[in-house]
């Protein structure tokens, strides 16, 4: 085991590319040691090669988050390295395939979304909860968006607030919020923060790079969400400008 009594240790989902790997960046940027998680390994290499080449400590995570095999081998990859877990960002996400019209979707589709956005959610955090207990600041990021407030949902017409039709994508992201609320509660007497971020309309693989905001951009409310002082919030739902209704 390397010896990194002395370094803040971090595990990213879905961090190969787009928000997840600036989330690595920002993280690593603050000294720490970040695990980059991603599901196919070359891609994931390729991330780590390149963080560490501008000055990151970074290191590979094979992580497919619907699958409990990789999850418990991520698990044993990370204690090995480190002995526990600071942080844990739950990035990794997918739209489930569109179109996502409520009459006429496909319920493989929204199973898809499910399961990667939320039970993914669960899996990872379950299984990495042990490592976390052993960290004096644990925090957990849930990487959520705009689509999920049903405030927001039900208050605007203009797309550019609540995006698309999406029966599979945006209830995920409202599944995920609820969750992250559950898990706050259960958590509330011990040393763990749990909250859900809200990146903003980046562009990313997953729109199409049709969004407004910079990955980077979206990255940075994760950042502080994991860098929480032990007195911070828990239980929420947060973006750049504040607390995001419900």
């Amino acid at each position: 085991m390397v010896d990194m009594s002395e370094k803040t240790i971090a595990l990213v989902t879905g961090a190969n590319k787009g928000i997840g790997y600036e989330i690595a960046v920002g993280l690593g940027a603050l000294g720490w040691s970040v695990g980059v998680g991603s599901r196919d390994a070359e891609r994931g290499d390729a991330a780590v090669a390149k963080l560490r080449a501008d000055g990151v400590d970074a290191f590979a995570v094979p992580l497919d988050v619907t699958d409990d095999a990789s999850v418990t081998a991520a698990v044993a990859l990370v204690e090995e390295r480190a002995g526990r877990l600071d942080v844990l960002v739950n990035n990794a996400g997918v739209t489930g395939g569109m179109p996502q019209m409520p009459t006429t979707v496909d319920i493989e589709t929204v199973r898809t979304a499910v399961e990667t956005n939320v039970l993914g959610v669960i899996r990872v955090t379950n299984a990495m909860l042990p490592l976390l207990r052993r960290s004096m600041s644990p925090r957990i990021v849930n990487m959520s968006s705009s689509v999920g407030s049903l405030a927001r949902q039900t208050s605007s017409d203009d797309p550019t607030v609540t995006g698309p039709v999406a029966v599979a994508y945006s209830p995920s992201k409202t599944f995920l919020n609820a969750v992250t609320v559950q898990y706050a509660k259960e958590l509330r007497d011990t040393a763990i923060l749990i909250n859900a971020a809200c990146p903003g309309y980046c562009a990313t693989d997953l729109n199409g790079f049709r969004g407004v905001r910079t990955a980077e951009q979206g990255a940075a409310i994760a950042v502080r969400l994991a860098t929480l002082p032990d007195d911070g919030p828990s239980g929420g739902f947060f973006e750049d400008a504040g607390v995001v209704p419900w």
